[in-house]
């Protein structure tokens, strides 16, 4: 019998299984991911490029089923799956690693004293049941006495007296007590990553807290301290001398007019006007009685007629 055929057959198929490289391929099965490693052959590249590609992609991923093949299986609904192990390439992260948040005024105490931190444990021993029993929650230890039937009441206490509901506000305001606490370590965590925006915004309310006081005649000497405000210094009024030279009379003089006319003609170029100091429209307005320039002009020439004739008789 010859299985000459039978063995070429089956050392075909052995070695289309096996993939055999100058430098192996690096396999990460946590991430179904193949590496190579290998240089391009430009010949066989060059030559035919998509064959090239196809044999390149098939020794990989042969090369990833032969590894998986290796791992333990599991049998499911959808069929066997096989439990893939922790991914060995370290990938990048696609954001930021997240700021660490500030310490909680507990946890700056903690850690000044010394003091570790210790979890307590959800279950007490309950000695008078003799069991152990929640210590937070649905009967839990915290609401001890709260349900009793018989409670003691101290010497000197109002009729109305409840020691159950005493007990009961006392742990509602532990509890809001912590909500509080909590609700300030979130906003001074808050405040301390906004510290550079409310420096910015202390800074401006000191400047302008600065800029009122020294707009008074006494420059903020005489006016209303507010409590913690600190006294502001090198701001003194400035006197000029009551006698000068001719020459800087003069000076200050044309300063004070030159500004008076800037202002001038600023407020006028506001309000659409010309650069003539007197409204022509207004003046005639108010001289003809609201008539207009012709009516001005006919009652002049009518003046300057009559008179004429009163002369020659």
């Amino acid at each position: 019998m010859d299985v000459s055929d039978i063995l070429a057959s089956n050392a075909a198929t052995q070695k289309l299984t096996a993939v055999e490289k100058e430098i192996p391929l690096q396999v990460d099965a946590g991430l179904l991911t193949v590496t190579d490693l290998n240089p391009v052959d430009k010949e066989s590249y060059d030559a035919n490029t998509e064959d090239y590609l196809l044999s390149t992609a098939r020794d990989g991923v042969q090369t990833l089923f032969a590894a998986l093949a290796a791992f333990p299986t599991v049998s499911s609904p959808y069929g066997a799956l096989t439990q893939l192990p922790p991914p060995t390439t370290e990938l990048p992260r696609a954001k930021p690693l997240p700021k660490p948040k500030p310490p909680t005024k507990w946890e700056q105490f903690a850690k000044a004293k010394g003091i570790q931190k210790k979890r307590k444990d959800r279950k007490v021993w309950d000695e008078e049941k003799q069991d152990w029993v929640n210590r937070w929650g649905r009967d839990g230890k915290n609401k001890e006495g709260e349900d009793a039937w018989l409670s003691e009441v101290k010497q000197g206490a109002d009729v109305d007296h409840d020691p159950a509901q005493e007990l009961r506000t006392a742990r509602k305001a532990r509890v809001a007590k912590n909500e509080r606490q909590q609700l300030q370590n979130n906003a001074r965590a808050q405040g301390s990553s906004q510290a550079p925006e409310r420096e910015q915004r202390k800074m401006e309310i000191d400047r302008t807290l600065a800029t009122t006081r020294v707009s008074t005649a006494s420059m903020g000497r005489f006016d209303r301290q507010l409590d913690g405000e600190k006294k502001i210094r090198g701001v003194k009024r400035k006197f000029e001398p009551n006698e000068r030279s001719v020459e800087e009379e003069k000076k200050n003089s044309l300063s004070i007019i030159s500004k008076l006319e800037s202002d001038t003609k600023r407020a006028k170029k506001e309000k659409g006007g010309g650069d003539d100091v007197v409204n022509v429209r207004k003046a005639i307005r108010n001289a003809s009685g609201g008539k207009g320039s012709a009516a001005l002009s006919r009652g002049s020439s009518g003046k300057g007629k009559g008179t004429k004739g009163k002369g020659k008789r």
